[in-house]
């Protein structure tokens, strides 16, 4: 009797074991998880006064639109000349002082006689910049976003917010979890002693000699012979879970749905083919009698970004950040060693590596021409809402029976194609009957699945 009650206590030890090291398991990845988003109340408590700090000084948004109201026609925030010169460093140039009466009125400065407005006045070919209708704090404000024209709105994120996650726990949480598993592990060796302690005494009662496992992994291997049963219904469900995991597995292999590189230039697609309206042909105008669309030349760019250099101190949003237009732009001028002050070519262009987002194998052939002349499909039917993506991804997974999924449903475009008037006319009634009774001719009625059509 005493053997089974000190056998059931050893088995409900282990048992209780187990939970608690569940349980601890499961609070640590709860702490993990609320700390990983938990910030330090004094950092949040010091940042938010840097925040109203810069409030105060003019340093947001409202800065940024006084300057593009009063001063972005003539000036950018960079180093580029317009009409007059870039304003970057301005504020470690010039004191306070001295800017307030240039802004106000800088004819007065000169006429004072201050040699730096008398100067500036000359070398700009007596260009006169005209009194702005600015008080002091609007002026304030004004150097503040010219002193950091970046996102003050990211920059207040970032030092409020995410920028402050504790990091230093998680190494305290790998500690501790690294503690319990040292301690389960040294439980179960001191569980496993005790019951082999237990059957040697057992054994010793009844005048025998113990030959039974002494060891953790003999234990465990007899363990598993007991329960033959069970650990072949164990090892039969893993392996075709396995199995179903590599099958599902190799379906994915090549499909790069949502692949969405960052480009080396910050172009965003949102803009030019969504606010602005440019047609998608005309950048890629080969996609209109070519098997690719192509990628456009940076001479496409400079169509329109000769004129519009981005020195106006305009910025725009890509991927959820805001950038100052100018250098993106100036990133064109570089690769095409072209000089906006001069407008001249140098003899030194380089490429730019653009990644390549969509990828086909290289044993399926597939025309732009095809789909967008003959067949009339929009760019959005394969690459999704493009005018809505800063910055492009794969939309479509692009296998194969995607394709032939769409080539089932969708109807062809035969309007003004005589090709199809003619195949109209030779068509036998029957054969018309069968493919015209629900009112349409699709892609896989005239041969869109014969594997000749996409396979060379």
């Amino acid at each position: 009797m005493n053997k089974i009650t000190n056998l059931t206590k050893a088995n409900t030890l282990f048992k209780v074991s187990l939970f608690c090291f569940s349980f601890l398991f499961f609070q640590i990845n709860s702490y993990s998880q609320e700390e990983a988003v938990t910030e330090n109340p004094e950092v949040v408590e010091e940042n938010a006064e840097v925040a109203e700090e810069k409030a105060e000084a003019g340093n947001g948004l409202d800065g940024k639109k006084l300057f593009k109201a009063n001063c972005a026609a003539c000036h950018n925030v960079g180093t580029k000349k317009t009409v007059g010169p870039g304003l970057a460093g301005i504020n470690d140039k010039r004191s306070r002082e001295w800017l307030g009466k240039w802004i106000k009125n800088n004819a007065e400065l000169r006429e004072s006689g201050d040699a730096d407005a008398v100067a500036i006045f000359e070398e700009y070919n007596k260009s006169i910049m005209p009194p702005q209708p600015v008080n002091d704090e609007e002026i304030d404000a004004i150097l503040a976003y010219i002193q950091n024209p970046g996102t003050e709105e990211a920059a207040v994120v970032e030092e409020v917010g995410s920028g402050e996650v504790v990091e230093e726990d998680n190494s305290k949480l790998k500690c501790i979890f690294g503690a319990v598993i040292i301690l389960l592990i040294v439980l179960i060796i001191t569980l496993n002693k005790t019951g082999v302690f237990m059957r040697e005494m057992e054994a010793k009662n009844e005048g025998r000699e113990y030959d039974g496992p002494t060891s953790l992994w003999g234990n465990f291997m007899k363990l598993m012979g007991d329960n033959k049963g069970i650990v072949a219904a164990i090892v039969i469900v893993l392996f075709f879970g396995g199995l179903v995991g590599l099958m599902d597995g190799a379906f994915e292999i090549g499909v790069h749905q949502g692949y969405k590189p960052e480009q080396p230039i910050k172009f965003s697609h949102k803009i030019h083919a969504g606010d602005d309206q440019i047609d998608c042909n005309y950048c890629h105008s080969s996609a209109r009698h070519s098997k690719t669309s192509g990628i456009p030349s940076l001479n496409v760019c400079m169509n329109c970004h000769k004129a519009i250099d981005g020195s106006d101190g305009k910025t725009f949003m890509y991927n959820g950040a805001e950038y100052s237009m100018v250098e993106e732009i100036q990133k064109i001028y570089d690769h095409l060693d072209y000089d906006p002050e001069t407008q001249e070519y140098g003899d030194n262009p380089t490429p730019v590596k653009w990644i390549k987002i969509h990828n086909l194998p290289d044993h399926v052939y597939y025309s732009h021409e095809q789909h967008v002349t003959a067949g009339k499909q929009k760019c959005q039917t394969c690459h999704g809402p493009v005018e809505e993506m800063d910055i492009v991804e794969q939309h479509s997974p692009l296998t194969m029976k995607w394709c032939i999924d769409c080539h089932k449903e969708t109807a062809v475009s035969t309007d003004g194609n005589g090709y199809y008037d003619d195949m109209h006319k030779r068509m036998t009634p029957e054969f018309r009957e069968k493919v015209m009774k629900d009112g349409m001719l699709t892609v896989d009625e005239i041969g869109g699945w014969e594997c000749a059509k996409c396979h060379y």
